[in-house]
């Protein structure tokens, strides 16, 4: 393969030692030269004029080659590394003001020998440029994606915030604005329907309190302390049915409270109707949450564990960076398998934790939302001994609500 650099220095050592040869010292540079193989002629100066750039004898595949891969060399030959006399590729270099030396018989793939030097390093940089931009590219449609997907896993529609950024592609806006939308859609369908059981609910109240007072005129005493007991069970059903429907944990706002004596507090005010609770772990944990909305969950908690445990326990601990908070009692427990159920309104099981205590199911789905909407986890394991432990778990960066809440 020629290389065109080492020839054209070639030609440029042999002009430059012609320029202060005489005339027949020329001859026999020349002579020497030409019998090694070399195609080399004097040539008048004016002949530089009737350099061609192109010819027409040379292939598309060469023409491109030699536009890619133009030598880069410092002495540039006379009329450049493109040059043709009579669709013949030469290479000259000027001898004096008159006389040219012209170096003819090159093979139309003289510059393939750029390719083979060049070639791999051009290659290896646009590999390197393609899978830069491919990653690039699959980072930059999927991000958006990645940050839909994780706004719908964490998504609470009752906060009336925007749950999807409308940012980035056209594609990408219209899928989150037309997330928003559903959203939209769906929360005033839950509002309605919600304000409907409201109302529905309040206004069983008015004929549930007249059929109280008739009821007590019955001369019946069996008979009217059934009825009474119905009515209380009736009542009781909807005041549960209005604290589940009531969703001020969605309202409130992050306040920095002492979660421990929050915690000592409910085991007091359980200890003053009747029911010990030990309270276990440290005397002061500052966290920034939704004080009523975490009161309460803890309340229905304990609520459940001293209708069906005799012992109650309430334990705080700080495990890296998550709040623990376990209410233990030593009851009948609940089955494995019915435990993600319980979780559901109005569901109520048939064997253990059921007597004449028993609630009407919307007790631990109230508690679900709230951790829900704090962003921890909810779980219910089998205590030790015997009974339930329920464990509520918050992230020591707890947000509810889009809002930051730090553990300090």
């Amino acid at each position: 393969m020629v290389d065109v650099e080492e020839l054209a220095d070639s030609v440029f050592t042999i002009a430059s030692v012609l320029k202060t040869a005489t005339p027949e010292e020329r001859d026999i540079v020349l002579q020497a030269a030409n019998r090694a193989g070399w195609d080399l002629n004097l040539r008048p100066r004016a002949l530089a004029e009737t350099f061609k750039n192109s010819s027409p004898q040379e292939s598309v595949l060469d023409a491109t080659i030699d536009w890619l891969f133009t030598p880069d060399g410092k002495q540039v030959p006379l009329g450049g590394w493109q040059t043709f006399v009579d669709d013949k590729r030469v290479v000259s270099a000027e001898v004096d003001d008159e006389t040219i030396l012209v170096l003819g018989g090159l093979p139309s793939t003289a510059f393939w020998s750029e390719v083979l030097i060049r070639g791999p390093h051009y290659l290896v940089a646009l590999v390197t440029l393609i899978v830069l931009f491919s990653s690039f590219g699959v980072w930059a449609i999927t991000r958006p994606l990645r940050k839909i997907a994780s706004a719908a896993a964490n998504a609470d529609i009752t906060s009336g915030r925007v749950i999807f950024e409308e940012e980035g592609s056209v594609e990408i806006v219209a899928v989150a604005r037309s997330l928003n939308g559903m959203s939209d859609r769906i929360t005033d369908m839950i509002q309605s329907r919600t304000r409907m059981l409201r109302g529905v609910s309040h206004d069983l109240r008015t004929p549930l309190t007249r059929l109280r007072l008739r009821v007590d005129r019955v001369g019946d005493g069996q008979l009217r302390d059934m009825l009474l007991a119905d009515i209380s069970r009736i009542d009781s059903l909807l005041k549960e049915s209005l604290s589940y429907l009531r969703d001020d944990h969605h309202r409130e706002q992050v306040e920095t409270i002492d979660l421990a004596t929050t915690l000592q507090t409910i085991c007091s005010e359980f200890d003053d109707v009747g029911h010990k609770i030990n309270y276990i772990g440290p005397n002061h944990l500052s966290a920034n949450c939704k004080p009523l909305a975490i009161t309460r969950a803890v309340t229905n908690l304990c609520e459940n564990a001293v209708k069906f445990g005799e012992k109650v326990a309430i334990e705080l601990t700080r495990s890296g960076d998550k709040v623990v908070v376990d209410v233990s009692d030593n009851g009948p427990g609940i089955p494995k398998e019915s435990r993600a159920r319980v979780l559901e309104p109005f569901f109520k099981l048939n064997a253990a934790r059921t007597d004449g205590n028993a609630g009407f199911g919307l007790g631990l789905s109230i508690v679900a939302e709230i951790v829900q909407a704090h962003r921890g986890t909810l779980e219910l394991l089998d205590g030790e001994p015997s009974g339930l432990l329920a464990r509520l778990t918050f992230p020591a960066d707890l947000q509810a609500d889009g809002v930051t809440a730090q553990v300090r």
